[in-house]
């Protein structure tokens, strides 16, 4: 592919990189040597078998590649037994229940015809599970969700695991499916990864609107039919939900880090223009193999200055907090150690650019429609808080990134955009930010380290410092709400034996309305949890992700009813006012379910993901640092717990 670009690559687009930027980039470089090190030399032996084989299938014995196109078109066969045409592996999340997914059903042989036509020949591989969070608020699945990430990534090794492939098309949008995808792909890391987005549904009833009626039915104001009726009219078509929460998030930071084709994020589902760019992604599949002059392997796109321009964006738009955990997993995966700390000290110098439902009114059509991901891109690069020496899909450079598709007489063409954001209500530029530092930050004192989300929340709420309220379950909260019992007073909400070990770290979202009714009442209310809130996390302040959980023995499992609660989020603070010797005394209320009442919708299925699961802090997920078991067998320096 070509953009209007120069081809010489300045470290940040002519600029001079942030120090704070720098600075964590180079501490994450040092911090991860040892295992990114052992990374990159299986994934550089990989690439140098597959570069002196040719196609991957060319290795496997005759009876195995029988079986590898057995299935296949008669016209592709000869093709396969060939050993001339690189093989490219489809993975997808299509099903037709959910609409961020539905598009994809039609993919497949768009794809397989762009990839013939560049000289490829590719064949769906497998399918990962797709669930989808706004389905399962509030109910047993959720028990499942951040579990399906580690689900999904281990589906996408078996779909690659065949030894037929040369470069794969990863299509995905949502929550844990991007995150999942990726952590596969990553663990098949000389591989080249093409990212293939859906795209968002066009604007429906507007967030506001939406979240209006969402109280209403809270206070009892309005009925079920009314409330379904908003739904309906918010969530109407194919394509990602509008509103920025995790699915869009996962977009922009798979754009940012050079996994997307250039503007690819956020164009319409069923349009000239979103299928002209899945074609060119089966092209550009091909075109990056090992066996052609572009090669871009998927563990060396994704290195330590791209984990880095994925943290700014996320920070500079006020993106999902589910990030805080996926990004550790992600890193981890191409052996690089992320940590929080890194996270926070990004947040002090990131500027928030953005307003974006729940942040604002605006949802990510307009974003696109105000200059989206080009703009911001092109104005994060020239204040060199983005990196542009990295390697993408699109070529070396992020600059690559300022261009934005279009159809010209009918072709696909990249051009770059020149101009500033048409509509400073949503899109905004450095010099004149949202705010001046990132919308989520991290939280330390004597109850552990959370996560908060504060682009959303009111000045006069940052702070919030009122007695306890502990409940062990939300549907607790929810029925004390809904009892009056919680009216005319201020208070911090305790829930815990949330987190990944305790019952699979479900998001509490369906507690954000109950809540914004008393805060809109005049009460002090804020929310302290184990659990995650989602990228739906609202003007509810409300320290999230807490480590340890209370399952591990957390300080939060010490919480009475009635102790006070300082939530501080501009000191960066998070503390039980309760003497230390009283502290020490106390033993830990409460618990988790049992194996044996931790049953039904499957969930008893997930036993072996909570006894292994890592904290919050190090992605909650199941798999080790990758890289760290061989430079540890090679001698080299390794903290205690490298897991993710």
């Amino acid at each position: 592919m070509t953009t209007d670009r120069s081809d010489r690559i300045e470290p940040n687009g002519g600029g001079r990189m942030h120090p704070v930027v720098r600075e964590v980039t180079d501490r994450l470089i040092e911090r991860s040597r040892a295992s990114r090190t052992a990374y990159l030399a299986r994934l550089d032996a990989e690439a140098e078998a597959a570069r002196e084989r040719g196609p991957a299938r060319s290795a496997l014995g005759c009876a195995n590649l029988a079986h590898g196109f057995a299935g296949a078109p008669e016209a592709d066969k000869p093709d396969l037994r060939a050993f001339v045409r690189p093989g490219v592996a489809i993975v997808s999340s299509y099903n037709d229940m959910l609409s961020a997914h539905q598009p994809y059903e039609t993919y497949p042989p768009i794809l397989k015809a762009a990839v013939r036509a560049a000289g490829g020949i590719a064949q769906f591989a497998g399918g990962v599970p797709a669930m989808c969070d706004g389905i399962t608020q509030g109910r047993a699945g959720m028990e499942l969700s951040l579990y399906s990430r580690e689900v999904i990534a281990m589906a996408t090794a078996i779909a690659l695991s065949h030894d037929m492939f040369d470069s794969s098309l990863m299509l995905g949008v949502c929550d844990k499916i991007v995150p999942g995808l990726l952590i596969g792909a990553l663990h098949f890391g000389h591989l080249p990864a093409v990212f293939v987005p859906a795209g968002p549904m066009t604007s429906g009833l507007p967030n506001k609107a939406k979240a209006r009626t969402r109280q209403l039915f809270a206070e009892g104001k309005v009925g079920k039919a009314e409330l379904l009726d908003s739904e309906m009219q918010s969530y109407h078509s194919p394509g990602t939900c509008t509103f920025y929460g995790t699915a869009n998030s996962n977009q922009v930071m798979i754009e940012v880090m050079g996994l997307h084709l250039p503007g690819a994020t956020f164009v319409n589902p069923r349009t000239e223009l979103r299928e002209a760019l899945t074609r060119a992604a089966g092209r550009r599949a091909v075109e990056i193999t090992a066996h052609g002059d572009e090669y871009a392997p998927v563990g060396r796109v994704v290195d330590e200055k791209a984990i880095v321009n994925a943290c700014v964006a996320l920070l500079a738009t006020g993106g999902s907090t589910n990030h805080t955990m996926h990004l550790v997993a992600i890193a981890a995966a191409a052996g690089i150690e992320l940590l929080w700390d890194d996270l926070a000290d990004l947040s002090k110098a990131v500027p928030l650019l953005t307003r974006m439902y729940p942040n604002g009114q605006a949802d990510v059509n307009h974003f696109q429609a105000a200059g989206g991901m080009q703009v911001l891109i092109g104005d994060l690069l020239d204040a060199g808080l983005l990196h542009n020496d990295v390697l993408t899909i699109a070529g070396r450079g992020l600059d690559h990134y300022r261009s934005a598709a279009e159809l010209k007489d009918g072709e696909l063409v990249w051009a770059e955009r020149t101009g500033g954001s048409t509509d400073l209500d949503v899109l905004r530029p450095v010099s004149d930010p949202f705010s001046a530092d990132g919308g989520t930050q991290m939280l330390d004192g004597n109850l552990g380290r959370a996560v908060i989300k504060v682009s959303a929340v009111k000045k006069e709420h940052l702070v919030t410092e009122a007695p306890a309220k502990v409940f062990d379950d939300q549907l607790e909260l929810l029925r004390a709400f809904e009892a009056g019992e919680l009216d005319g007073q201020d208070f911090v909400a305790v829930i815990r034996y949330q987190g990944p070990s305790a019952n699979g770290m479900p998001e509490l979202h369906k507690l954000t309305p109950p809540l914004a009714v008393l805060l809109d009442r005049g009460q002090r209310v804020a929310i302290v949890t184990d659990g995650r809130m989602s990228g739906a996390s609202g003007k509810v302040p409300a320290a999230i992700h807490l480590s340890p959980e209370a399952a591990h023995g957390g300080p939060i499992a010490l919480v009475r009813d009635g102790d006070p609660i300082r939530l501080d989020s501009v000191a960066g603070t998070l503390e039980l006012l309760v003497p230390a010797e009283e502290l020490a005394a106390r033993t830990p209320q409460g618990a988790p379910l049992t194996d044996a009442q931790w049953v039904g919708t499957g969930r008893e299925l997930f036993e072996a993901f909570r006894r292994t699961a890592g904290p919050a802090e190090r992605g909650a997920g199941i798999f080790a640092l990758n890289g760290r078991a061989e430079s540890l067998a090679n001698g080299s320096p390794a903290d205690e717990d490298g897991a993710a």
